[in-house]
This record gives C-alpha cells, sequence and structure tokens, in this order.
C-alpha cells in the first residue's frame, strides 16, 4: 500500500550536488591509497563504465553511510554501549547524561542521540527515495531496463537496511516511500506498525535481492550485491522468527560461492583486510595527507584509545566489558583480536603492529578491532582512523544465522555443521582450544550458538538486537549490572520529543516513556 509522501525538508538535507570530482594521479590503487563510496575521480566521470546513469543519485545516498549520524557516536551508542558486551568508556563525564543514559538507562524523550538516528537514517532513506523517484520518472535520463531494476535495487537495499535499523531502534515509524514537495503535509504522516515496516522491509531487500548483481568490478566496492540484500533479508526473517525464510535466505549466500572463511580473524579488522572474501557489506571509508576526513568517517576515532601525544588515538568509548572478557572460552584467540589492554605497572601489552601500550591511560581496554595501522597514521599525517571501513555484514554472521535458523527449524544436523565452520576458522591450527560442539539437544544447541555469535560478532554492533529479538535482555543487562533497564521499555528508544513536538502530537510516544 503507497503511503502519504513526505519529505521532512525541516530536517532532510537537500540533495548534495553532483558527487564532487577528484583530481588523482592515475595509479594502482592499494589499501593505501582508495577511492571512497560516494565519490566521481577523474577517472570515471560522469559513471564508471559497466556501472550506470543514476550513479549520481545513487552515491548521494551512499554517501550517507558515513554521515555521523548513521554510522558515529549515536550508532555506536545504541547498538553497542547499550548491550553488555560494552561499557561507555572515556572518562565518566565525557558525553554528558545523553552517554551515561545510554549505558545505564533510561534513554531520556529529548536525547540528542536519538533524535540524531531518527534525522540521520531518514536523510538515508530520502536519498534512495529520491533515487528510485529518478529511475522511475525521469524520462530525460536514457537507461535500460535493467540499468533501471539495477539500480533501483541498489536504492532499495539502502532504503531497506535504513528503516531495519529504525524499526530496530524505535519500533513504530512513519513509512515514508516517495519523495514530494508539500511542505504542509510534512509533519502529518503517522507512526505504522512494526509488522508494516517489517513487511516493507521484506519487499525492498527481495527486489534487491532479484535485480542486483552477485558482485561488482573492484573499482565498485561497496555497493550493493544479491548477496547483501539476502544476507540482510536473513537477519530481517530471523529478528522475526521466520525460521524457514531466515534459512532460505541464508543458504543462497552459502551457495552464491562468493563468500568464505578463508580470512584470518586477526586479518579481517585490518585495512589490509577490507572487503575481503568474508565482507558481505562494508561502510566504505578513505582518508589522505590533503583529505583527511571529507570521504571518511568518525567511526573508529570514537572508539580508538584515548591517550595523549602519539597514544591520542581517539575518544576512547565503546570499551569492552568484564561480562565480555569473561565470556570467551580458554585459549580462544578471537579474545586478543577484540580486546586491547593497558599496559600496568607490571604488565606491558601490545598492539597487534607490537607497539608497547602506556601504563595510566584512561581505560584499562579498548575495542581492538578499531585499531588502526600506524603506517597509515603516519602516512595521513593523521591519528584518528577516518579511512577505517565499517564492518556491517560479514559471512560469519551469515552462517550463524544459517545455523540458528536450522536448529530452531529442527535441524541438529544443519546448525552443527555451520557452528563448525565458524569455530574451526577461529581455532585455526591450534589444538586442544574451541572443541567442536556436539550437543543435539535443541535448548543446549541453541545456547552454543548464542555464546558463538556472542564472541564471533562481538564489538560489532548485534549483541543488544540480538538480546532482544531472543527474549532475554531485561535478564541479561540486569545481571551485567545495568539494573536501570527495563525491558518493557528499554528495548526500544523512545520517540525523538523533537520529533513529537514538529508532527504537532501526531507522532505517538513508546510505552514506558
Amino acid at each position: 500500500m503507497k503511503n502519504d509522501k513526505i519529505k521532512f525538508s525541516s530536517l532532510w538535507p537537500s540533495l548534495l550536488a553532483i558527487a564532487t570530482l577528484t583530481l588523482l594521479n592515475s595509479c594502482k590503487k592499494n589499501f593505501l591509497d582508495r577511492d571512497p563510496q560516494g565519490q566521481y575521480t577523474i577517472e570515471d566521470y560522469p559513471y564508471p563504465g559497466g556501472s550506470g546513469p543514476y550513479d549520481t543519485y545513487l552515491f548521494g545516498a551512499y554517501s550517507e553511510l558515513r554521515a555521523y549520524n548513521v554510522h558515529s557516536q549515536f550508532f555506536i551508542a545504541a547498538t553497542s554501549i547499550r548491550s553488555d558486551d560494552a561499557d561507555k568508556g572515556s572518562t565518566a563525564a565525557d558525553g554528558g547524561a545523553d552517554a551515561l543514559n545510554m549505558d545505564n538507562f533510561p534513554v531520556l524523550p529529548a536525547s540528542s542521540y536519538n533524535n540524531g538516528l531518527w534525522v540521520g537514517y531518514y536523510t538515508l532513506i530520502s536519498k534512495a527515495n529520491i533515487a528510485i523517484d529518478q529511475i522511475r520518472h525521469n524520462n530525460a535520463i536514457t537507461a535500460s531496463a535493467q540499468q533501471k531494476a539495477q539500480a533501483e535495487g541498489e536504492a532499495r537495499f539502502l532504503r531497506g537496511y535504513a528503516y531495519f535499523m529504525l524499526v530496530r531502534f524505535f519500533g513504530r515509524v512513519p513509512l515514508i516511500d516517495s519523495v514530494f514537495t508539500n511542505a504542509a503535509a510534512q509533519s502529518n504522516v503517522p507512526q505504522s506498525p512494526a509488522a508494516t515496516i517489517y513487511s516493507f522491509i521484506e519487499t525492498d531487500l527481495q527486489y534487491a535481492a532479484a535485480n542486483l548483481p552477485l558482485s561488482w568490478d573492484a573499482k565498485f566496492a561497496g555497493r550493493g550485491t544479491s548477496g547483501a540484500a539476502n544476507g540482510l533479508l536473513a537477519k530481517v526473517y530471523l529478528t522475526q522468527k521466520k525460521w524457514t525464510q531466515a534459512m532460505a535466505a541464508a543458504n543462497i549466500v552459502i551457495n552464491s560461492g562468493k563468500y568464505d572463511l578463508s580470512t584470518p580473524y586477526e586479518k579481517i579488522f585490518r585495512e589490509d583486510g577490507e572487503n575481503s572474501s568474508e565482507s558481505v557489506f562494508e561502510v566504505q571509508a578513505t582518508a589522505s595527507a590533503a583529505v583527511p576526513t571529507n570521504y571518511g568517517v568518525q567511526y573508529a576515532q570514537i572508539m580508538g584509545v584515548r591517550g595523549a601525544g602519539a597514544w591520542d588515538l581517539g575518544w576512547g568509548w565503546n570499551t569492552p566489558s568484564t561480562q565480555l572478557e569473561a565470556a570467551y572460552e580458554a585459549g580462544d584467540p578471537r579474545k586478543a583480536r577484540t580486546i586491547l589492554y593497558t599496559s600496568t605497572a607490571t604488565t606491558a601489552f601490545q598492539t597487534i603492529y607490537a607497539e608497547t601500550l602506556p601504563v595510566g591511560l584512561p581505560n584499562p581496554r579498548y575495542n581492538n578491532k578499531v585499531y588502526t595501522n600506524p603506517a597509515l597514521r603516519a602516512s595521513y599525517a593523521n591519528r584518528y582512523g577516518y579511512w577505517m571501513n565499517i564492518r556491517i555484514l560479514r559471512y560469519a554472521d551469515v552462517v550463524l544465522m544459517y545455523a540458528e535458523a536450522a536448529n530452531e527449524s529442527g535441524n541438529a544436523t544443519e546448525a552443527l555443521a555451520k557452528l563448525e565452520l565458524v569455530r574451526k576458522r577461529a581455532r585455526g591450527t591450534a589444538t586442544g582450544i574451541l572443541p567442536q560442539v556436539t550437543v543435539t539437544d535443541p535448548a543446549l544447541l541453541r545456547e552454543a550458538i548464542r555464546r558463538e555469535r556472542r564472541i564471533e560478532l562481538a564489538m560489532e554492533h548485534d549483541r543488544f538486537f540480538d538480546l532482544v529479538r531472543w527474549g532475554i535482555a531485561g535478564a541479561t543487562l540486569q545481571a551485567a549490572g545495568k539494573t536501570n533497564f527495563n525491558e518493557a521499555r528499554d528495548v526500544l528508544l523512545p520517540i525523538p520529543q523533537t520529533q513529537i513536538d514538529l508532527s504537532k502530537g501526531i507522532l505517538t510516544q513508546n510505552p514506558g516513556y
């Protein structure tokens, strides 16, 4: 069903001008020298050969993935700091009440974090809707039916992702599927039930999966693929406990032949591990000494080591919790790749690049998955990691989603086989660690798969959503010391009071706030 069209022009920026031209020397690219999404170079303007005539609009949407409101401070707080895997970190006063409330609950309707997320993801939706509108209605652009379908698939993949984030953050949200300029109607769209939003997301992702390519040329790294659409669709189904559909969508990704677990776990999160065979979808970012931030994302800086001088690598937010630290099995090498320890008076700890950490940093632990290459920091004359990609969906996640759906569907054999794939990669050549799971009792196997998701995907923004969809957020977070968490209220963020006020009461608040 078509919904009333809305623009929210008071909140969303208008479509940016045609993507920026950059005068780069023609040279071989590697992980030290990468072109970002949303940017043309002198070599590929007006659009890269083999792509399509709608890139101006699509790149405008892709660029929003790097926006501060979408994948930086507010995203990190709402997806990770709210969970039992992470603490706010930094110093006690840093971030003020809004940050502390994300860590310890409740988040208040007046929170700037809530409003930032709302504006950020609706801006992404707006850009996707603009692209779709151009594809469907701009007859001045010459394109084949296949080009139109593929371009619309990209836009709908991005829109589906944005709505998936919104519905998990806020539950009921306005469903906006078109562009219009009637300012009088911009605040009159009420919230749709979560079930309606999920149905809309499924339709968008199904279309994307059917019309996107299995892969792109390397120069288009980071653009949506059928694997990314099916992988995200599997997570949408899993969230709704649609086990058969989740298993089927994940199985398409598994059988595509485009992904595997051959990349060592310790390499996945390095700059030279970006866009590997493990990667199903990543937000692309880049930087240079001349342009240190414009085509990057602030994600890594927010979680970088907080120190002085050469160790001023970021804010020190989103630090691994003692609960996460204790959750690892003995000898699991993923622990060292996830948790970066501050040196103490009695023990010196080193980074993955053999740098010895100083004593006396504000936090005892930092997120090792965003630790940046010191050679790049020197090359870019910048310590803050704007060039780091964000891993949105990894193949191991898809494999574990399949395992979970298989177990819930009564297929322990398939669940165990997929679970072992992930543990085998983590185990590597080591013996005596991470033994193969053999339990077939559905309840015991369920717990094993849940533990594996926590460890494999630690600090990667799934934990809070997993706890909610499993129905154990209250007990788990209370046990982790987040005693203000109220499961009847805090599984969703409050609707931003700013948005309720702008709507003159059309939008209504979530229960308990």
